[in-house]
């Protein structure tokens, strides 16, 4: 057998390893993963336009990197997948910084300090290409020290630097939509380590001068959040945790509240699994097929724990954004969707009983055929009955013309979709419980009958 050495044309090699559908904001995400795997606790990150482009550069003070470590680092694939990793590390491939970085921008460099010593590395897509070669740049500390935040490198006593430049995937007049993005992703995705459940010890990330605040998707502290029953299930032999949320009704929280725990994607796109592997957020948002998403169960949201050895069952993606479960995980999730949806129902089906509630005559009626549901307005309803029996004909026809436009031309999509996005703004007439009564003792004073006027007070009127 012969063999033949092919290597691939760097330059084509490097294009399409950019494009592997990060966005910026999981890509700025990838490259922390490294910063809390190496123990920071503390992470700045700084970007803003320059005279010569844009620059991004990312601090942790984390454990650092002598000159072989960091030589290692910088190489792709540095991992192997199937290694077992030690608890906490958040990387798998060892591509994370590399790809992450290179989706981005075309100029990588990394400073790193430790044992007092900063080694610096880079890698230059456009001098790679060109000299066909993954040739790895070697710099001095002088090449970088007008970095933003390469005084914070220099005055600890260990850390990381990640300089992006050559930022050439969104441009300079992009950058504050883009930092808006990031400092949301950032919230959501490290929540639990800016709360502290990392080492007992809360991260800090800084991000323009800004410190970011964890925002926990699951709104534990509101009183009227339900938190259900875990389930601690394994897939062979390796264990992971399920713990359901319903979240609070929108009547049970301010117009403010309700917005924050609706993610930029909404409620109906929010509801679904949320998987974290170590404590870091990997995807959300989704019901793996096991069940569609719905207005009803909007508020339901499911927190997975897994460890960092579990990858292979899980099907995370090399960019730690997508996930998908094998098989056998799906069986036993699908028994705990069924139960957390018909419990995240109730606050709904609560209150659309108030239709159809005993003892009380309503203004609208559910009416199912088959399959098929409308809305009517209540032909036996007290004033209903009493206006039929009034009106001449004339006047007969032109109030069915209009109770029957009132029917047909109820907005249902519109209302449906204020109920989905911005229900606290709905402020429907309400009718004064003092003038319904002055009218009904009036009604008697006219000698109505007595029986239906205690139909009437039987009605949604006074309810």
């Amino acid at each position: 057998m012969k063999v033949q050495i092919v290597n691939p044309n760097i330059a084509n090699f490097v294009a399409s390893i950019r494009d592997v559908g990060y966005t910026f904001e999981i890509a700025v995400a990838d490259v922390i993963d490294n910063s809390l795997s190496a123990g920071a606790i503390h992470i700045e990150i700084y970007s803003v336009p320059t005279d010569d482009g844009l620059i991004l550069t990312l601090y942790d003070d984390g454990y650092g990197m002598d000159d072989a470590e960091l030589k290692e680092a910088m190489r792709l694939a540095t991992k192997n997948p199937n290694e077992e990793r030690i608890k906490n590390d958040l990387g798998r491939f060892g591509l994370g910084l590399k790809t992450a970085s290179f989706s981005q921008c075309k100029k990588l460099t990394v400073a790193s300090k430790k044992n007092d010593s900063i080694s610096v590395r880079c890698w230059d897509l456009d001098f790679i290409a060109k000299r066909n070669s993954w040739d790895l740049q070697v710099l001095e500390v002088k090449d970088i020290k007008d970095i933003p935040l390469f005084n914070k490198l220099s005055e600890n006593e260990s850390g990381t630097l990640v300089i992006w430049e050559n930022i050439d995937r969104y441009q300079a007049e992009e950058i504050s939509t883009k930092i808006n993005d990031l400092s949301n992703h950032l919230s959501l995705v490290f929540h639990r380590f800016l709360e502290g459940e990392l080492r007992n010890q809360k991260v800090r990330i800084i991000l323009n001068n800004q410190k970011i605040e964890p925002h926990n998707p699951f709104n534990i502290n509101h009183p009227a959040t339900l938190k259900m029953p875990s389930d601690k299930l394994s897939i062979y032999g390796k264990a992971y945790l399920v713990t359901p949320f319903i979240l609070p009704h929108h009547t049970k929280v301010s117009s403010e509240e309700w917005q924050k725990y609706e993610t930029k994607e909404g409620y109906i796109k929010s509801q679904g699994f949320y998987l974290y592997r170590e404590k870091r957020l990997l995807t959300y948002g989704t019901w793996w097929g096991l069940h569609k998403a719905k207005d009803a169960h909007k508020l339901a949201r499911i927190k997975i724990d897994i460890t960092n050895d579990q990858d292979q069952y899980w099907g995370i993606d090399v960019k730690k954004s997508r996930a998908d479960p094998v098989p056998a995980i799906k069986r036993e999730l699908r028994r705990i969707v069924s139960n957390v949806t018909k419990t995240s129902f109730k606050p709904f089906k609560e209150r659309g009983r108030r239709i159809n509630k005993r003892g009380v005559e309503p203004f609208w009626e559910l009416y199912m055929d088959g399959e098929q549901a409308s809305f009517r307005t209540n032909q036996t309803h007290p004033v209903m009955k009493q206006l039929l029996n009034i009106l001449n004909e004339e006047q007969l026809q032109l109030f069915n013309l209009f109770y029957k436009g009132l029917e047909t031309y109820l907005p249902l999509q519109s209302i449906q979709a204020q109920m989905q996005s911005k229900p606290h703004l709905i402020n429907q007439n309400t009718l004064n419980s003092d003038e319904v009564k002055n009218i009904i003792e009036l009604l008697r004073k006219k000698g109505f009958d007595e029986e239906w006027i205690e139909r009437l007070e039987r009605t949604e009127l006074l309810k």
